[in-house]
């Protein structure tokens, strides 16, 4: 089943983003390549591709796991969780309709 893991971002977090983002994206390639990634990205914190200085509130993962607790277990896994980027991270059931 696809669950939408939906990571939001502590105040002033950027310089600890751009840190752990190798780490951060390594798990998500193994998620794409073992094709079980449908999409994955940063929600820039003010309405622009490059929000610059302004940083990311967080981010939003839709990817293929067993079971919700397998989910949660890889959500709270992640390095953004470890080094204090996320400040919360939610984990939800997702059923894709489009495209």
């Amino acid at each position: 089943m696809l669950y939408a893991i939906l990571g939001h971002d502590t105040p002033d977090s950027l310089e600890k983003r751009k840190q752990v983002r190798p780490a951060h994206l390594a798990r998500l390639e193994s998620l794409r390549d073992e094709g079980r990634l449908v999409l994955a990205g940063p929600l820039p914190a003010i309405d622009s591709e490059d929000p610059g200085p302004a940083g990311f509130s967080g981010s939003l993962i839709v990817a293929e796991f067993d079971s919700l607790d397998d989910a949660r277990a890889w959500a709270d896994a992640d390095p953004y969780v470890d080094a204090g980027v996320y400040a919360e991270v939610m984990v939800r059931p997702f059923r894709k309709v489009l495209p």
